[in-house]
């Protein structure tokens, strides 16, 4: 059964099916300036404005990646040195703050949003007028004014406002905080929101340079947030765009609120696979951040999924992605995957790709998140065509992909490329999660007996035990002219 929806000024529903719990949908989003963004779709994650391992003009030439979503904690380090963030002092021409700053290419949407996605946790957590934000140099205050002048400033295409979140996004279902504080985050969140929105209509500037508002709706029950529900759907309709969604599950339950339904829906969620990205389109969510994308690169993983699926095959379930650094493709000729018409696959072998792990070389990584992209940009189109088929034929393909497929991606068992601090919280008992650059030989130090010696003073090695050379062993209060005078470092023959 399909349900006619009203259009949005920015998205389009073209297609809406009706099935149990859920409203899967085909629709576009269409942005000044941007390519149209075909739904069901997926925007890129970014680390300090850009996707990682990806250059603009790698993204140009070889993904059609139609969005970002870019963290202003990125960007807002406070020191001593410097008051105030270096993106707010370039003077662009013809072109966004945000966007020249980042290099971000011109059909390609951001989505600016205060804190990174997944989060680190904030061990202070959110005040009444401000969230915290982990920058470079540690934790700061963001005042959802500051946050506002910032929207203002960079000019993203679409802006998520504060929402007080407890963060990380891999705890949202099973660490929920306690009634009260969820109550406090639905109140802090519709204040900012209310703000937000004020500060916005008292502007002069004219409504097209005001970048789009998709409000937050938070992981917390439907019942403890029904009022904040009910407030955007009949007082702050008309001032948004569209919905960050940071809990799928609260979909079912917004059927009574009929003026949400034709906002386009981006999905905060935590995705760890692509099964959870199909329950999630079931569901009736339009834009997805796709977090395990950058993941699955850095662990070295190439992605092997599709949809519609293939064929069942008498070997078992297919598994997601193969692991690069395995030495079965030490020898091996072979594309990544076979039929695969990205980039990597069609000019490099698996091989040339486990050689570049292997010597830690960063175009390997490169090359994984151009294939990476690439499969998720046909299983997005291939997500499409089901829903857009006559009869769909959406609900049977996603039955076979769970049967398909195993349930998570599969662990790399080399070194990821290395992690910078400020992306990562270091917690109690967590192991480090770069090694360290040098360390001691052996246990202590202890491994060269005779190196051990001359380090502790206690012998001498080399040609200077032979005779060759006369050592000269400075006192604790010589000085360099007094060592230069008594021929340090030569050698008398």
């Amino acid at each position: 059964m399909i349900e006619p929806l009203p259009d949005h000024a920015m998205f389009h529903v073209l297609r809406s099916i009706a099935v149990d719990k859920g409203g899967p949908r085909v629709g576009c989003l269409t942005l000044p300036k941007r390519r149209p963004i075909d739904t069901p779709n997926y925007i890129g994650l970014t680390s300090r404005g850009v996707i990682p391992h990806m250059t603009p003009d790698v993204i140009a030439n070889h993904t059609e990646l139609n969005g970002s979503y870019i963290a202003l904690e990125d960007f807002t380090e406070r020191s001593q040195k410097r008051v105030e963030p270096a993106v707010f002092n370039i003077e662009p021409e013809g072109k966004e703050v945000l966007r020249a700053y980042t290099a971000t290419p011109t059909p390609v949407a951001t989505v600016l949003g205060a804190r990174r996605h997944p989060a680190v946790i904030a061990p202070m957590g959110n005040g009444k007028d401000y969230v915290s934000v982990f920058t470079s140099t540690g934790f700061q205050q963001l005042k959802n004014k500051e946050y506002y002048r910032a929207i203002e400033r960079l000019q993203p295409d679409i802006a998520i406002p504060l929402a007080d979140l407890t963060f990380g996004n891999s705890h949202i279902r099973n660490k929920l905080p306690n009634s009260k504080r969820q109550l406090r985050m639905v109140e802090r969140t519709e204040d900012w929101l209310a703000e937000l929105i004020k500060l916005r209509n008292v502007e002069d500037s004219s409504e097209a340079t005001k970048p789009p508002i998709f409000a937050p709706l938070l992981p917390v029950s439907y019942p403890t947030q029904w009022e904040y529900i009910n407030r955007l759907s009949q007082d702050y309709f008309q001032h948004l765009s569209g919905l960050a969604v940071y809990d799928a599950d609260i979909f079912p339950d917004l059927g009574g609120h009929s003026p949400l339904n034709p906002l386009p829906r981006l999905s905060m969620d935590f995705i760890t696979s692509p099964h959870e990205i199909l329950r999630q389109v079931r569901l009736g969510l339009d834009i997805f951040t796709v977090p395990f994308i950058n993941t699955t690169s850095d662990a070295g993983i190439a992605l092997t999924f599709s949809f519609p699926p293939p064929s069942p095959i008498d070997s078992g379930v297919r598994p997601l992605g193969i692991d690069m650094w395995s030495q079965d493709h030490q020898i091996s000729l072979k594309p990544l995957v076979d039929g695969c018409e990205c980039y990597t696959c069609t000019k490099h072998h698996r091989a040339y790709l486990q050689h570049l792990l292997n010597a830690r070389e960063m175009l390997g990584w490169t090359l994984l998140q151009i294939h990476n992209h690439h499969t998720l940009d046909n299983f997005f189109r291939g997500i499409r065509a089901t829903l857009a088929a006559e009869p769909s034929t959406f609900e049977h393909d996603y039955d076979v992909f769970s049967s398909t497929y195993e349930s998570e991606l599969p662990k790399g068992t080399g070194e990821r490329p290395r992690a910078r601090g400020y992306h990562f919280k270091a917690e109690g008992g967590q192991a480090k999660i770069n090694p360290p650059a040098w360390e001691k030989y052996g246990e202590g130090g202890t491994g060269d007996p005779a190196l051990a010696g001359e380090i502790a003073g206690l012998a001498v090695t080399g040609t200077t035990a032979e005779g060759v050379e006369t050592p000269v062993v400075p006192d604790a209060n010589t000085d360099a002219k007094e060592l230069d005078k008594k021929g340090f470092a030569e050698v008398d023959r």
